[in-house]
């Protein structure tokens, strides 16, 4: 449908379902410049009862910066446009002088490290001090240095801060000595470079713009090349991108015919390259080349980019465009980024609370010690514990007095020394201390490991732990992360008949189909599951109608694709493995179904192919061929037969295909195979239609013609193109249909359905096309029968803002109506998403994202995915995890909260750029559930009871002041002032933060619900924070106040009622932590148990030591019954409340953690019951 204004129409698919297409039209030129031979993917039928609505524009338009352009896709780059030199680059071949003379290009050293040796030390400690406490304890340390207020040992005042800050230092001063030897080796790795006419061997981090180089099978690509020549007399080469985007299967990159008969004759190598300026869009490229006063164009198809490896050519030969971090792949790469915790990033408000009630209690300290000296101003000169004045020398003098105004002042800072431990700096150490203990029970869960890979479980950033339990979107990619990328041949349906009958392995109970070529045995790599009534009616040849239609289908399936058959060897001499490789992995699956039913393609060169058809080898012509594009959705071969007939070959999605196949000729069976690929869809197979039709010579001359003036066009060349495509592709005979198994990785789509539950929104960001996407989306779970897909397909600004507005206007009606936004799936493309992001239309793309159960994200470019991440962030504060396995996934990785790579066959750049790495998709659920759930539950409480219990602490501090003339002296031994955060209590915190688990994995597992409450917010927020505040305040007045009056006008002295201030405490705070440890074992009984055995040792073995201060106390103390009155009803008295609280709010208001915690011991107690009559039963 095609008109000058916006319209809209309701259309049948092919499957029956009604689809909503909005088609807004705008006239803008179109082109791409690319000759490779692309294979195909198919798209899946939607399932019934699918609502889909697109937003689509049916021409395309010229892209602008950074936006993606991948193979095929109907968005065609400029290449019918002239390149302006401000926005270009001239590079002269075998030049490298003269290049980089014109233009200022990088090295080609990269660096991925974040610290240079001069630079690590001011960026650290920046980066450490955006902790708020890390600033305060400096201050503390700088004022201790001063001897008005040394309350402290200068040393000691500094010690603390030190090792917190040595301690993280040298731990990123390892993670990033390895990001620098990482480097080292990439940038000191040779290639062979052209110099005088021959290749010498040059490391790579010398290598220049415009410099000739060679390499070889197998070798990497070092920098972004222009092919010139290959091995192959036609220029083809084939390459390997797992580096890349981590697929596997082989992609086509083509050197032009003008520079191939170059190289080959040993000629002078020159030329001059006009390209467009270095950016980020790996999936285009835009230049001319002149050679021999000729100017000839160049694409996508003819550059191939650093990390790439040459495979099934011997050797290619390129020019130099771009270098180091100009190279497309790095400036994907954002970089290493500083993360930090949310929950340690929320701590910082607590700890500005907590710093402004410090000030408090140091001004009321102050303040009443002011208005004291000013009451006994006159008493100060002689006063025993003051002295004033100095009577020691000749002359009388002030001692050790400033003046009312500077004393107040001086008492204040010597305050904040005394207090300094309201702000726990023992909190960082034990968190990190937390997180590693953390860190080895998720590398060691046997739940994580993946035996094919013998991979566990990657811990690679320590202080992101507790995120994992507050994950609310993750970003997955799909190739290698969700699926497999293998593909299985599942049914087809040939000439109206299905045949998804009975399935076996083998053929003729041979083990598989295998042809025999000179005298070896050729089998195919992998075997396929065949149909057994198929394979006996394709053996019968093509002298029946049904038998000439099972033989054009497979020799369609076999013919119409761009795939390599690569020969290997086996133990068995004699026989020999095909492994298919090409560019889709549709593509391979149709080859080894087609090879499998007795059509095996041995051969394959530019012009022709071999294919044994149950053993008798033919060879057939390939005389053209049209690649795959998303406008067409179809590709078709041109085949010259063996009896001297011209056939041309077509296959493509359904909707695409039924509207070039002659429907009067077969209208039964078009109607029947319509029938089966709803059945495969329903099934959420990926679906193919084959068709033919016969070629005269007179249509053949008509086309080559057209073709060649299309290919040798300097503008516009793609649109001519697809023009000569469609022109060829009509009038066709349907063959059949296919239906394919996207292998998912296993668990993909019970994990997404448990993360679902969890209420963690899953979106897929890929550079597939929109049809795999979808495809997938169906077979993972994420996407379901119920739901309404919105697809958002634009080319212009103001096209994407109509479909935004038509979309939410859409989604808002359906959510007033009462349809629940589980129902709703967004899917939007890549280019649509370069005139939305970075512009007014984020916003709208935000909101309708958000009223989304689904978003797909097709054909995005590596930049924006990791823009679609910071969509959410920016405007929210949910935590967001991103999930993928290639390099196009690391800049996603970086800008997520938590980034997760997947440590599996591809390559490392994810991993080595990720937070955590394993080996499996599936493995987010005990990571998030499980893991996720337990950090953030442990650290929230032990952020929280650090706070409690140096609060505490300090209090009873703060009391005794107010009773000793605001002196800031204290009761309490120095030694245990010091112990206090070291022995006394870190301990327990530690291990019950490492240890202690409020649910079992299993309760966690089979309710997915019970995450959300770290999404919520439940172990750490203000409301818990402030309940804490009130704890600590009562605990505090009940230790302090209960000893004061039970010993008040008694003789006892300061130590000996400070040591039962130091019992009362400890014993206080460790059992107030035994009253919520959930999960009992040995390590945390001895830890509580052990502090409480350990802090009276050590308070016994400070008093017997006769030159310390309260020599003696604790036994002349703890010989009177008060002191145990005392210390019992501190206890008692402090707990009730908080016991109380606890047991009413778990009674009237229980939690979902609570609920299940209940849950789990009713069931412990029905199994122990269960188990006790079992062993009753057998004693009788």
């Amino acid at each position: 449908m095609t008109s000058d204004h916006s319209s809209s129409s309701t259309e049948l698919s092919s499957d029956g379902n009604k689809r909503v297409v909005v088609d807004v039209h705008s006239h803008v030129d179109e082109s791409k410049t690319s000759s490779s031979l692309r294979g195909i993917s198919s798209s899946s039928l939607r399932a019934n009862s699918i609502k889909e609505v697109e937003f689509v524009e049916s021409k395309s338009k010229s892209v602008k910066f950074g936006s993606n352009r991948s193979r095929g896709s109907g968005s065609m780059s400029t290449s019918q446009k002239e390149i302006s030199d401000e926005d270009s680059r001239l590079i002269y071949v075998n030049d490298p002088f003269k290049t980089n003379e014109m233009l200022e290009s990088a090295s080609n050293s990269i660096r991925t490290s974040k610290y240079s040796v001069l630079t690590f030390l001011p960026r650290n400690l920046f980066e450490q001090f955006h902790r708020v406490a890390y600033v305060y304890f400096l201050i503390i340390a700088v004022l201790n240095q001063l001897p008005q207020l040394a309350v402290f040992g200068r040393f000691a005042s500094i010690l603390p801060l030190t090792m917190v800050l040595l301690v993280t230092a040298v731990k990123d001063a390892y993670e990033d000595w390895r990001r620098h030897r990482s480097d080292r080796i990439e940038n000191n790795r040779t290639s062979l470079v052209l110099v005088n006419n021959s290749f010498e061997a040059k490391r790579w981090k010398d290598i220049r713009v415009g410099e000739v180089i060679k390499f070889s099978a197998n070798e990497t690509i070092p920098c972004d090349i222009v092919l010139l020549s290959t091995s192959d007399p036609t220029g083809v080469a084939y390459i390997q991108t797992i580096n890349l985007d981590g697929e596997s299967n082989l992609k086509t990159r083509y050197a032009k015919q003008e520079t191939i008969s170059r190289v080959n004759d040993d000629e002078k190598i020159n030329g001059v390259i006009k390209c467009e300026k270095p950016n980020r869009n790996i999936y285009g490229f835009l230049a001319t080349m002149e050679v021999d006063q000729k100017r000839v164009s160049l694409g996508p198809s003819n550059i191939v980019l650093r990390g790439c490896v040459l495979k099934n050519t011997s050797w290619a030969v390129g020019v130099v465009v771009y270098t180091g971090m100009e190279t497309k792949v790095m400036l994907n790469n954002s970089g290493a980024q500083s993360k930090r915790s949310h929950l340690e990033t929320r701590m910082n408000r607590e700890i500005i609370f907590l710093s402004f009630f410090l000030v408090g209690l140091c001004s009321i300290v102050a303040t009443c010690a002011g208005v004291w000296l000013r009451r006994h101003r006159e008493e100060l000169d002689l006063m025993q514990f003051y002295r004033k004045k100095d009577y020691s020398k000749e002359e009388e003098d002030n001692y050790k007095y400033y003046g009312l105004g500077m004393e107040i002042f001086f008492t204040f800072l010597m305050a904040v020394i005394v207090y300094q431990i309201m702000i726990p700096i023992a909190l960082y150490i034990s968190m990190e201390l937390v997180r590693i203990g953390q860190a080895y029970f998720m590398i060691n869960d046997d739940n994580m490991y993946d035996k094919s890979s013998d991979s566990r479980f990657q811990c690679r950033a320590l202080n992101m732990n507790e995120d994992l339990g507050q994950v609310k979107y993750v970003f997955s990619d799909k190739t290698g992360t969700l699926t497999e990328n293998k593909m299985e041949f599942q049914y087809a349906s040939i000439s109206g008949v299905n045949y998804d009958g009975e399935k076996t392995e083998f053929y003729e109970e041979q083990g598989g189909y295998y042809a025999k070529v000179d005298g070896l045995i050729l089998r195919p790599k992998m075997k396929v599951w065949v149909d057994r009534e198929l394979v006996r009616l394709a053996q019968t040849g093509n002298d029946t109608e049904i038998g000439k239609k099972i033989y054009n289908f497979f020799l369609a399936l076999a013919a119409c694709n761009t795939i390599v058959p690569i020969v290997g060897d086996t133990d068995d001499p004699v026989e020999k493995l095909i492994d298919y490789q090409g560019e889709s992995p549709d593509e391979q699956a149709l080859v080894y179904a087609a090879a499998a039913y007795g059509f095996m393609l041995i051969e394959r060169t530019s012009g022709h192919i071999v294919i044994d058809i149950h053993g008798d080898r033919q060879r057939f012509n390939v005389l053209g061929m049209h690649e795959f594009d998303s406008e067409r959705k179809r590709m078709s071969v041109i085949l010259g037969s063996p009896d001297n007939t011209v056939k041309v070959f077509v296959k493509g999605a359904d909707t695409t295909m039924f509207n070039v196949i002659d429907k009067s000729m077969n209208s039964d069976v078009v109607t029947a195979t319509e029938a089966h690929l709803h059945t495969y869809s329903s099934v959420g197979l990926r679906t193919l239609v084959i068709g033919m039709r016969g070629m005269s010579s007179h249509e053949f001359e008509e086309w080559r013609s057209s073709y060649e003036s299309a290919t040798s066009a300097l503008l516009g060349r793609a649109r001519l193109l697809k023009r000569v495509a469609i022109n060829l592709e009509t009038g066709l005979s349907i063959l059949g249909a296919s239906g394919i198994e996207d292998k998912l990785q296993q668990g993909v789509p019970e994990a997404i359905e448990s993360l679902r539950m969890a209420n963690i929104k899953v979106w897929v960001l890929t550079g597939d096309k929109q049809e795999t996407a979808i495809s997938i989306g169906y077979s993972s779970k994420l996407l379901t029968s119920k739901m309404t897909k919105i697809v958002i397909n634009n080319n212009s600004t103001e096209s994407c803002k109509r479909s935004l507005e038509d979309a939410l206007n859409m989604s808002r009606k359906a959510i007033s109506s009462g349809e629940s936004a589980r129902l709703l799936a967004l899917i939007i493309d890549g280019t649509s998403l370069v005139y939305i992001l970075d512009s007014e239309l984020e916003d709208q793309l935000f909101e309708l994202a958000s009223k989304c159960a689904v978003v797909l994200c097709c054909r995005v470019a590596p930049l924006q995915k990791a823009g679609i991440v910071m969509l959410i962030r920016k405007r929210t504060d949910d935590l967001t995890l991103a999930i993928g396995d290639g390099a196009n996934d690391v800049s996603m990785i970086q800008k997520a909260d938590v980034g997760i790579g997947i440590s599996g066959q591809e390559g490392r750049q994810a991993v080595m750029a990720s937070d955590f790495a394993m080996a499996q998709f599936r493995f987010l659920v005990p990571l998030l559930l499980v893991h996720g759930h337990w950090n953030y539950q442990r650290m929230g409480y032990m952020i929280l009871y650090n706070f409690y219990r140096n609060a505490v602490f300090v209090l009873v501090l703060f009391w005794y002041a107010l009773f000793t003339a605001f002196t800031l002296t204290t009761a309490i031994n120095e030694w245990s002032s010091v112990l206090y955060s070291v022995i006394y209590t870190a301990i327990p915190t530690i291990v019950v933060g490492i240890l202690d688990k409020d649910l079992e994995r299993t309760s966690l597992l089979k309710f997915p619900q019970l995450y959300g409450a770290g999404q919520k917010q439940e172990s750490y927020n203000g409301k818990l924070f402030w309940l804490t505040v009130g704890d600590t305040l009562w605990q505090s007045i009940v230790a302090f106040f209960v000893p004061l009056l039970a010993y008040w006008k008694t003789d006892v002295d300061g130590s000996s009622i400070g040591d039962l201030w130091t019992l009362a405490v400890v014993f206080l705070v460790n059992l107030h932590l035994a009253m919520d440890v959930t999960t009992w074992n040995w390590i945390i009984h001895a830890s509580i148990w052990g502090s409480i055995v350990a802090t009276i040792i050590c308070v016994i073995i400070i008093d017997a030591i006769p030159i310390l201060p309260g020599y003696w106390a604790i036994f002349n103390l703890a010989g009177d019954g008060k002191f145990w009155f005392c210390l019992i009803g501190i206890i008692v008295a402090s707990l009730i409340p908080r016991f109380v609280i606890k047991t009413l709010v778990q009674h009237f208001r229980p939690s979902d953690i609570q609920i299940a915690g209940e849950a789990e011991k009713l069931d412990d107690l029905i199994h122990s019951r269960n188990e006790e009559i079992e062993m009753n039963q057998l004693h009788r």
